[in-house]
């Protein structure tokens, strides 16, 4: 891949995006206080010892650090039961001091995810994933968003990137990505499709496509033959590359990668998220961006 090929397309960095949006933030968390008496409050619960669930949290605890966000770490044997989780989480439900709540997935076998999450209260659902707050977001009466979606749209409003009536398509269809994004997109008015492992020749159905968000779970699922020309594409997906198919990607190796072979499209769609630094570092701004949401929600400021 040539420089004048990379050069012609335009890298959505979320990394960035997220620092700027975490100056501001660190702003309004400031007004919040001198309001409140208070930080606004996010507890983790982690179960387990999931070596990559240890670094997100800790990610997260900084990133609550830099913004001013009171941060509480609840950490559980993987040997928790259900009624014992459910009973940490109705505890945290009852805190003053706590306006957000977040169970780390995934929770090791043997414990339901969906039970666990819909313990908490949807007030104090900074994910936006409980039945509660995913009823409101598609009755367009939103109180918070899923953060990974909700992170996409700020990456295209960033970059100026217009949605309006164009089409889109969406390729999975979990609660946590795919369902919400499409009901974000329709949102925005473009007309959305969503496809997903039972889509018949799915080549065909995004190459059709002015913006592309893929959240299939595959790693390097999906090439330049998936993708027209001039396109946006969002990938959402991050995988970590066993050590002996180690990638080269415009002469930096790299062990991570996302769900589409992103160095095929540089040179051929107008815009793409890089994996790392794109989507992830949004995820966790919206989980600080939501908390304040809620906190504010909550004192009614």
């Amino acid at each position: 891949m040539s420089a004048l090929d990379w050069k012609n397309t335009v890298l959505l960095d979320g990394k960035a995006v997220a620092a700027h949006r975490r100056a501001r933030l660190a702003s309004e968390v400031l007004e919040f206080r001198a309001k409140s008496g208070r930080a606004p409050g996010l507890a983790v619960i982690l179960v387990g010892d999931n070596p990559a669930s240890h670094i997100y949290v800790k990610n997260k605890i900084k990133a609550c650090e830099e913004a001013g966000i009171a941060s509480f770490h609840i950490p559980l044997a993987a040997t928790v039961t259900q009624e014992e989780l459910h009973k940490e989480i109705e505890k945290l439900n009852t805190r003053n001091d706590v306006d957000g709540i977040l169970v780390q997935l995934p929770l090791p076998k043997g414990l339901n995810e969906t039970a666990a999450l819909e313990t908490i209260a949807p007030h104090k659902d900074p994910d936006g994933l409980t039945s509660g707050n995913l009823g409101l977001l598609l009755a367009g009466r939103k109180r918070v968003a899923p953060c990974t979606p909700f992170g996409v749209m700020k990456i295209l409003e960033h970059f100026q990137i217009a949605l309006e009536g164009k089409k889109a398509v969406v390729v999975g269809r979990s609660n946590i990505v795919g369902k919400p994004m499409s009901l974000l997109l329709q949102e925005a008015n473009a007309t959305v499709t969503m496809a997903h492992s039972r889509t018949k020749d799915l080549a065909s159905v995004t190459r059709e496509a002015e913006i592309v968000v893929v959240a299939a779970g595959q790693p390097r699922f999906l090439g330049r033959e998936a993708f027209g020309k001039g396109s946006v594409v969002v990938d959402v997906g991050i995988h970590r590359v066993p050590a002996s198919e180690t990638l080269l990607i415009g002469g930096k190796k790299s062990s991570i990668c996302g769900d589409v072979r992103y160095e095929e499209l540089l040179g051929h769609v107008q815009a793409i998220t890089p994996v790392p630094g794109g989507v992830g570092p949004m995820t966790i701004q919206m989980l600080l961006e939501n908390t304040l949401t809620l906190s504010k929600l909550g004192a009614s400021l």
